[in-house]
């Protein structure tokens, strides 16, 4: 298999000259432009799946923890061993590298580069609406939409099997689910560019569009997960997450899970020396804010902040939350600031356009997402242990709700995966050639079942990785920590 050769620019380069060209071509031509790619790229090839000579996954998951935090590093392989979904989640590395050697169109999108099933979920928008949308946007670049679409497709099949359905389940629930992205992006190439922009689904409009699919059952998971999302805020986070000492909010230690930051400073590096040092962070990450999210965040007053552990493929990178307080204690902000790592895209699809890999997060963020967290911005800043990195900052918790997979049935399964297909899709024609796309994808399911067999064939190299990190640590070649 000969994967697409490489372009001679930067493919954000190129995507951004694309879609200029694009806005000279007519719509039929652009719908010929993706009908003719399917003798280039046959959608049957989509199917296909061949390690690479000489791969190495457990070296990748290494070479990435090179400049993470030491002592967290173990704790990452950990959680990646819970499970080959577990393990799956954190290894967006090995699966960009062996998408790259894939069959692709070359038609550009602003990529999630992480699109598995856990990146989904509920949120509140700043209007006060719940939505379902992408909650994870680490390692997002402009790249091939088939990468989004295949990792999507095998995390409904490595969930599957961890759940225990049959093959037949697996195989049609992963077949529907690219049926979905591709009837949405045909949906969506018959839209004016605005009404792809404004398209957002809330929570209730998707339990009215699916209402046929749901089961009685279904519809009652769906209204738990709904109440449940809007009480995950700021409040129910900071009570969970503090304590009262001498009158003052401080932030729970829970090492080494969650660690103030007081026990991390330097020797050398006062309190009242961090604090000023902070206060000039603030500073620049308030400046990356619009004008009117400036005056917000101004309102507020630093209390305390400590480093968290978070996620599976995130464990080891430099992540604090920072607790605020506005006109009161009960009145209270919470922010993550997160490092921001190059993308795993990078090293196959090129570098970002942005010389700071958080604004690089930020703008495949606003990209991606209907609607976007108000404190959303970015930073340069140097850590605590000398090196400097860059990071984005959002809410800790804002209605966000993540669905549980692993308690699903199929017909659920099926469902969620249709709601997140369709969600990718609306991301991608935000950003590319929708028209072509959908063109090129067609009406028959001649796509769908070459996802399916991409889908089986890829959850199968995963188990395999999965032992390998398992056999890695038993050899002593790497440290498991589990913890949390």
């Amino acid at each position: 298999m000969t994967a697409v050769a490489a372009p001679e620019l930067a493919p954000w380069t190129r995507w951004r000259r694309e879609g200029a060209a694009l806005a000279r071509l007519t719509a039929a031509e652009r719908a010929e432009t993706g009908k003719r790619l399917r003798a280039a790229v046959p959608r049957e090839a989509h199917g296909e799946f061949s390690p690479p000579p000489g791969r190495d996954p457990v070296g990748l998951l290494l070479s990435q923890e090179q400049s993470r935090v030491p002592e967290l590093v173990s704790v990452r392989h950990g959680r990646m061993l819970v499970s080959p979904f577990s393990y799956y989640r954190g290894a967006a590395l090995p699966m960009a590298a062996d998408l790259a050697g894939t069959l692709a169109t070359g038609i550009l999108v602003q990529a999630c580069g992480d699109a598995h099933l856990s990146n989904f979920g509920l949120f509140g928008t700043p209007e006060r609406n719940l939505v379902f949308d992408i909650n994870d946007f680490d390692e997002t670049l402009p790249g091939p939409w088939e990468w989004d679409v295949k990792r999507l497709a095998a995390s409904l099949e490595v969930a599957g099997r961890e759940n225990g359905y049959s093959r037949e389940d697996r195989r049609m629930i992963t077949r529907r689910c690219a049926a979905r992205y591709r009837a949405a992006m045909r949906e969506f190439a018959a839209m004016s560019n605005l009404e792809v922009w404004y398209a957002q689904p809330s929570a209730d409009e998707l339990r009215t569009r699916l209402k046929p699919l749901l089961s009685k059952r279904q519809k009652k998971v769906m209204a738990r997960a709904v109440t449940k999302a809007q009480t995950r805020d700021s409040m129910q986070a900071v009570g969970k997450l503090t304590q009262l000492v001498d009158g003052r909010p401080r932030i729970i230690a829970d090492p080494p899970l969650i660690v103030p930051q007081a026990s991390l400073l330097p020797e050398d590096l006062e309190q009242a020396g961090f604090e000023a040092q902070l206060g000039q962070l603030i500073g620049k990450y308030r400046r990356s804010l619009p004008a009117e999210r400036r005056i917000l965040l101004e309102q507020y007053t630093y209390v305390d902040m400590a480093r968290k552990v978070v996620g599976v493929g995130s464990v080891g990178t430099r992540c604090w939350i920072v607790l605020f307080t506005g006109r009161d204690q009960d009145d209270p902000l919470l922010l993550q600031v997160k490092e921001a790592p190059p993308s795993a895209l990078s090293e196959f699809a090129g570098p970002a356009a942005q010389n700071n890999q958080g604004h690089r997060v930020v703008t495949g963020q606003r990209i991606l997402q209907a609607a976007g967290d108000i404190f959303l911005g970015w930073l340069r800043a140097p850590g605590l242990d000398g090196g400097t990195y860059d990071f984005y900052v959002r809410q800790l918790r804002d209605w966000k709700y993540s669905f549980t997979i692993e308690t699903m049935a199929p017909d659920d399964l099926l469902y969620y995966g249709q709601v997140c297909a369709w969600t990718l899709a609306r991301g991608h024609a935000r950003s590319g050639d929708r028209i072509a796309i959908a063109a090129y994808l067609g009406g028959s399911a001649a796509f769908d079942e070459a996802i399916s067999e991409f889908a089986s064939a890829y959850a199968d190299q995963n188990e395999c990785d999965y032992a390998s990190l398992g056999e890695a640590v038993s050899a002593g070649r790497v440290t498991a920590a589990q913890v949390g």
